[in-house]
């Protein structure tokens, strides 16, 4: 397929390098590495992995000449701008140290892995592949990797093509996929590097050396322009409150980077939300009071920022979910069984009484969004949850109440 002048230009950029990977390179070992908290425990969990020197790459005096080495590569969890640079970079240093190491990749993540699926990733997929977004080159996936079994099913295959080391390029979940297959590789003498590289567009793998993992920033900034967008419209429109959810399940520092580059009217950050232990009403009752506010000054309209995850980090919400997991995943096979239209009464029986009236105030849809699958490690799917329709509705409801006694004399539309 011909390509687009626009396509040439994107394939012919060549990233920035840091000065220290330009040319000869050496290796220096420096401390050993500790985890921030919980030492003792996860030493336990990883007697073979722990405590590892930090490694520092800086300018060599001269080239070294290095084996030819076959590596494997696996891209999980969500597609983040990035992604095929990895793979790409990865590539071109394997080849400038030796043209005669391969690169194997695994496709649809570390599924891929287990059922022996690849493809060997020559410079003609590599180019296709330079400067573009998403994930497409090799798939992604969410496989949970935490059985002995499926670690013995990845090293056939990798002893088959030789591979001596894997780079897994994921979030939380899938660096922790990392460092299970490190540690049980390590455990049994395998000989094969497991290498976690950070991605998450959540921005919440962070350290002394990942100022912000690859993905935050294009998302932050792509986000950023659409709620502009929004904003513009809102600001023209002027009769509509806008509920803009966006991505982030554990953090909330895309909500935050995009408040600060849009400055909207209402922004919740999660974090916040859970360290003044406040609850889902405390939520509602600080958007309707902004809303009052702004009526006040003839302004009906606005935008509130919420995070995805929000919902989890509201104290009476948390114990509710986790009472949920907790007995779905115990009568998983009885549950299945429930049909769809009876599954809320019989969730509501087997709960304790305060998660029950709970679970029974939550509308309809959102209720059944909480018993909805989970995700291949255990999580609610709080993507898949309308906390932003949630939230408006309910504010939406408080500011009828209030109306009623004569608080709010506006009028209050939404949008999510």
């Amino acid at each position: 397929m011909a390509k687009s002048a626009l396509h040439l230009a994107r394939m012919s950029y060549r990233p920035k390098m840091p000065a220290s990977l330009r040319g000869a390179v050496k290796v220096v070992e420096g401390a050993a590495t500790e985890s921030v908290s919980d030492r003792e425990e996860i030493a336990a969990f990883f007697p073979h992995t722990y405590g590892l020197p930090l490694v520092s790459f800086l300018p060599g005096s001269e080239m070294k000449e290095y084996p030819a080495a076959n590596v494997g590569v696996i891209l999980s969890g969500g597609q983040a701008p990035g992604g095929h640079n990895v793979i790409a970079g990865l590539f071109d240093e394997m080849k400038a140290l030796n043209a005669e190491s391969r690169l194997f990749g695994f496709l649809m993540g570390p599924e891929g892995l287990i059922e022996h699926k690849y493809r060997e990733l020559t410079a003609e997929v590599i180019d296709e592949y330079r400067n573009t977004g998403g994930f497409d080159m090799i798939g992604s996936g969410r496989t949970k990797l935490d059985k002995p079994e499926q670690f013995e099913a990845g090293l056939e295959i990798l002893r088959e093509l030789e591979i001596k080391a894997l780079v897994i390029i994921g979030g939380d979940d899938s660096n922790t996929n990392a460092c299970i297959l490190a540690e049980y590789y390590a455990s049994i003498g395998a000989g094969i590097q497991v290498i976690g590289c950070p991605k998450t567009i959540d921005g919440d793998l962070k350290n002394a050396q990942i100022e912000a993992s690859f993905g935050f920033d294009t998302a932050a900034k792509v986000y950023s322009e659409l709620i502009g967008n929004i904003q513009r419209d809102c600001n023209s429109a002027r009769k509509y409150w806008h509920f803009i959810k966006l991505m982030g399940r554990s953090a909330s520092h895309i909500t935050l980077e995009c408040a600060l580059q849009t400055h909207p009217n209402i922004c919740i950050i999660s974090e916040e939300v859970e360290a003044n232990n406040y609850f889902l009403d405390d939520v509602v009752t600080y958007i309707a009071e902004t809303v009052v506010r702004r009526s006040e000054a003839g302004m009906d309209f606005g935008t509130v920022l919420i995070p995805e995850g929000l919902i989890e980090f509201l104290p009476a919400m948390r114990r509710l979910i986790k009472e949920l997991n907790e007995f779905l995943s115990q009568n998983d096979a009885e549950f299945k069984l429930i049909k769809r239209s009876a599954q809320r009464v019989y969730i509501t029986n087997k709960l304790s009484e305060e998660n029950a009236a709970l679970y029974r105030s939550l509308p309809a849809d959102v209720a059944q969004q909480l018993i909805a699958d989970r995700d291949p490690h255990g999580n609610v799917q709080v993507s898949l949850i309308a906390t932003e329709k949630l939230l408006a509705d309910m504010t939406a409801q408080k500011l009828a109440e209030w109306t009623e006694e004569g608080r709010f004399h506006g009028k209050f539309s939404t949008l999510t």
